[in-house]
């Protein structure tokens, strides 16, 4: 079986978060489908292991976060690899609370929707946390995030069949290492480098000040390995 057939499933980028006992926490999840429009009943399946997961079974309730495809890469990697547990996810963000006390983020997003938990199913390593909804709203408009443009334009490579790629031209160029994040996996490209952190393309990974760290997670230079 070839597992990479999954990567052509379509999915979007999403915050979801929920309240417990008048704390909040979000993780980025990719997998919010509606299942139903009458009553209007959307799905969102969580690991087991997060403390999202611990949230919308005591509150019963999440929100959903549609993130624009604008969205920096530091923003997704606050939420999708840090733990709730070990940081504050929301200072200095703009949100607001929602009708069942979930979080409601307004920065980066387009839309929201926020449901009550009315039933849920385990399988295996995750959770899926069956809700209908009792609000949404559109914040802004924009062109929603998908995981494919995540991976594909945000992580810096691109598609051959896509009109923009350009051939590496390797023989031109002197050869600069590639650097890989341990936590997250992100790689940092020299011919790139990292615009957002004032590292300007054609910067050796040496070269980085030490006090850098990885734009996805926030791990620290020394959490990099060349590849």
């Amino acid at each position: 079986m070839n597992s990479k057939a999954l990567y052509s499933l379509t999915y979007g980028l999403f915050i979801v978060a929920s309240a417990n006992n008048g704390k909040i926490n979000g993780q980025v999840a990719n997998t919010v489908i509606q299942i139903c429009s009458e009553p209007q009943i959307i799905q969102a399946v969580i690991n087991r292991n997060n403390l999202t997961h611990e949230y919308i079974s005591a509150g019963k309730a999440f929100s959903v976060s549609m993130l624009s495809k604008e969205t920096p890469l530091n923003f997704i990697g606050a939420f999708g690899f840090k733990s709730g547990r070990d940081t504050d996810k929301f200072a200095g963000l703009n949100y607001r609370s929602g009708q069942t006390g979930a979080p409601i983020i307004l920065d980066n997003s387009l839309a929201y929707l926020e449901a009550r938990v009315i039933d849920q199913k385990d399988v295996y390593t995750h959770t899926i946390f069956i809700g209908q909804l009792v609000d949404a709203d559109v914040i802004k408009e924009g062109e929603p995030l998908t995981y494919a443009y995540y991976q594909q334009v945000k992580r810096g490579s691109t598609p051959k069949s896509a009109p923009s790629y350009i051939a590496d031209k390797k023989e031109e160029k002197v050869k600069m290492d590639k650097y890989k994040c341990d936590v997250c996996g992100y790689i940092y490209d020299p011919e790139k480098g990292d615009p957002d952190g004032g590292i300007k393309p054609g910067t050796k990974f040496a070269d980085i000040p030490d006090d850098w760290t990885c734009p996805v997670c926030g791990a620290d230079k020394s959490q990099f390995k060349m590849i």
